[in-house]
Order: C-alpha cells, then sequence, then structure tokens
C-alpha cells in the first residue's frame, strides 16, 4: 500500500462524519484509536461465517474458528517477533496484561523485603499493580522520576538497582509526555543485576516497530483498541521460562487440562493465563489491524507521524503562553500542553466545539501530575490518519479557546 493520505482516511468510516456542522478532527488517538473498514469487515465476516466457541469441539465451526484463532496467534508472534506462539497470552487489554504478570509474578516471586522499580511517569495500568501487589507481600515500591524534559534518569536507576530488585516494570512510551524511553538500555541494565524487566507497550506498538527478541524484555504487554484492533483485545507477552513458573491468573475453561475431586492440573502454555471464553472476533479484528499496517508499514508510519509532532511542536511553540510537557528529543506523536493558566478542561469543551477531539485531564497519570504540579493538561496525540491541515485547524481552535477564557 502506497502512504495515500486521501486514500487511507477513507478506510476509516468514523472520520467521514461531521459534529458540531464541522468535519470531525481526532487527535485523541492515545486513549483509543480508529478502526479501518478492513477491521470492521473481520469481525462481521467471523459472525456471519465462522461464529463458534474454540478448542475442544470436534465439529467444523469449531475447527474452523480454533484454526482461525491460533493463526492470528502466530502472526502476532511474528508483528513482535516472540519466540514462540507459547509467548503470546491473549487477553481483554493492557491493563489485564500488566495485572496477570502483577498477581502471577508477585504470587511466585516477590516475597517481604523485595523490591520492584517503576516510574512517575507510568499509566495507573502499571502502577497500581505493583503498589497493590508490594503491599500485600510487604515489598518496596522504587519510584524514578524525570528530568525537566520527561525523561528517566538511568543514573537513579542504576542506583536503585541492587540484589533486593525482583522486577523492573516501565513504559515503552509515556501516555502523557510522549517520552519514547530508552528501553533496550533500560533491559540492558536491569540484566546486568539479573532482574527482568516488564514493558507497558500500550503507547509503543502502534507508534514504533517492536522486536522483543532485540530487546531482550521479559514481559510486553499492550492492546488491541490502540492498535486500530477492537477494543476487548490485548497481548501479555513473556518469556516462557517465567510463564512456566508462574501460577494461573484466572481458573475455568481452556486453561484446565485435568479436574479431579481433590485436586486439578493446568494446561500448556499459553492456555495455561487464558480461562474461560475468548474474545474471538476481536482476535480476528486484531489480526486484521497487524495486516493493515503490516501493508502500509510501521516504519513509514513512523516517519508520518514524526512530520506531524514537528509540525504541531513548531506551529504550538510559536504561540503565546503554550506550556508544553514532556519536551524528550525521541518523543512519539502526541503533544502535552495548558494554555497559560486555562483549565485544561475549560481549553478542552472550547476546542471540542471546534469539533476536535482532544483529551484534557490526567490520563490516568495522577502521580505524575502531583510531580508536575499541574491539575492536568490538555492532550492532542496524532495517528497517521491525520493531517497538517487538521494540525492548522487544532492552532485555529486553541486561539478561539485563550480568547474566550483568557
Amino acid at each position: 500500500m502506497s502512504f495515500d493520505i486521501q486514500k487511507i482516511r477513507a478506510d476509516f468510516p468514523i472520520l467521514q462524519q461531521q459534529i458540531y456542522k464541522r468535519p470531525l478532527i481526532y487527535f485523541d488517538n492515545a486513549a483509543s484509536t480508529q478502526k479501518p473498514r478492513q477491521v470492521i469487515d473481520a469481525i462481521s465476516h467471523y459472525y456471519e461465517h465462522d461464529n463458534c466457541n474454540i478448542h475442544r469441539g470436534v465439529h467444523y465451526l469449531s475447527v474452523k474458528a480454533t484454526e482461525a484463532y491460533e493463526e492470528a496467534r502466530k502472526e502476532i508472534r511474528q508483528f513482535i517477533n516472540a519466540a514462540s506462539t507459547h509467548e503470546i497470552i491473549f487477553t481483554k487489554g493492557a491493563t489485564e496484561s500488566l495485572n496477570l504478570v502483577a498477581f502471577s509474578f508477585g504470587e511466585k516471586y516477590i516475597k517481604p523485603g523485595d523490591e520492584v522499580i517503576t516510574s512517575i511517569m507510568e499509566h495507573h495500568s502499571n502502577f497500581v499493580p505493583w503498589q497493590q501487589m508490594c503491599i500485600e507481600r510487604g515489598a518496596t515500591l522504587r519510584i524514578l522520576g524525570v528530568n525537566e524534559h520527561g525523561e528517566l534518569d538511568l543514573e537513579e536507576l542504576r542506583l536503585f538497582l541492587n540484589e533486593k530488585t525482583r522486577l523492573v516494570a516501565i513504559t515503552h512510551v509515556s501516555n502523557v509526555l510522549g517520552t519514547v524511553n530508552p528501553v533496550k538500555e533500560i533491559v540492558a541494565m536491569a540484566h546486568l543485576h539479573g532482574v527482568p524487566v516488564l514493558l507497558d507497550g500500550a503507547q509503543g506498538v502502534s507508534h514504533l516497530p517492536v522486536d522483543v527478541q532485540d530487546l531482550d524484555c521479559d514481559f510486553y504487554c499492550f492492546s488491541g483498541h490502540k492498535l486500530y484492533a477492537p477494543m476487548g483485545t490485548g497481548v501479555m507477552y513473556g518469556k516462557e521460562k517465567y510463564l512456566e513458573e508462574m501460577p494461573p491468573y484466572q481458573l475455568g475453561g481452556e486453561m484446565i487440562k485435568d479436574v479431579y475431586t481433590d485436586h486439578t492440573t493446568f494446561n500448556e502454555l499459553p492456555f495455561k493465563f487464558e480461562a474461560g471464553t475468548p474474545n474471538v472476533e476481536g482476535v480476528m479484528g486484531l489480526q486484521a489491524a497487524i495486516h493493515y499496517l503490516q501493508d502500509i508499514g510501521m516504519e513509514r508510519i513512523a516517519v508520518y507521524e514524526e512530520r506531524l509532532l514537528n509540525y504541531a511542536t513548531e506551529k504550538l511553540s510559536a504561540m503565546e503562553g503554550i506550556r508544553f510537557f514532556g519536551t524528550s528529543t525521541h518523543k512519539a506523536s502526541l503533544i502535552s500542553f495548558l494554555i497559560g493558566d486555562i483549565h485544561p478542561y475549560d481549553a478542552g469543551m472550547i476546542i471540542d466545539k471546534m469539533g476536535i477531539a482532544v483529551r484534557t485531564g490526567h490520563h490516568c497519570a495522577m502521580p505524575l501530575m502531583d510531580y508536575l504540579k499541574i491539575p492536568g493538561t490538555v492532550r492532542a496525540s496524532f495517528a497517521f490518519y491525520n493531517t497538517i491541515e487538521e494540525i492548522d485547524q487544532l492552532v485555529a481552535a486553541i486561539v478561539k479557546a485563550r480568547e474566550m477564557l483568557s
């Protein structure tokens, strides 16, 4: 597929509508991306032709649906270059993936006096599970800060790592600051101490090519709905050596091998962590989304989104009173900002009336907002279906908001 922006935009039905008598401009992609027709069609095709519960069934539809589901697992393994399909666990999103690791890894490996390292820039989904697990197990949560550009202090990480450290849990890309963390370097530092690393890839996998073997991370978690795929889908990648030892997260359904009156044995990987009826149609949609992205090319998407980011940064930097949060030289395509002393909610409401969807508030990162001493930000997050002309409309909307609210 050539990078024809108008052809790409035509693939997304929702972008063709108007709101408040204006063409919809969607800059809330860090919260959830829109879905191309190819993904919507994949879901419809499944329900119209293949709908059936998978695994164990011997009839035609069950076998067909099972084969399609497991083929999707193979393609997702290839997409992130995992070593084996045994390392690809389907979940309902990054949040469930992160909770799965926190519960199961914590149950197996964390004891009183141990330490887990995370950072102040984390989404609540990669902060609260570790916080609560440490409280329950008598461990200590150590929290890395950020510098004035919104970057992690790797020297602080070096000081934190010690013989008590059991895990480092860090976001690949900050959903507030846009910072692309030096995760390969972080993994190498932790591994020198024999410490595994979990990466929250919810924002990373939609913007960057991801190769988990090259990164050498031990866990990588992401959602489908931020990857142009259906809501209620996600992946937890984990190295097989850890997944084999970790206890199940939920019980029932396909994760069971045999049940006796006095004990139960559990299924092999990856099914050990996939209890209950799976979201088969969602996985079909996730597979279709990955096909779509691969047809365009993740590298080409990254180049185009960087162009959008640079243009938006230049335009907003020229405006009086704009305060940026997250100015790292290594950023994904999102900008968090405040307009003078205007509250982000008030600004967001005016911008919305101009037909532009931006996110306002703390972005599920309240510890970071406290650290920055602000109530929240306005966040404009860009995807490869956005345009330069839409950014110009955002600038005009910000001018309008400032005129009305200053």
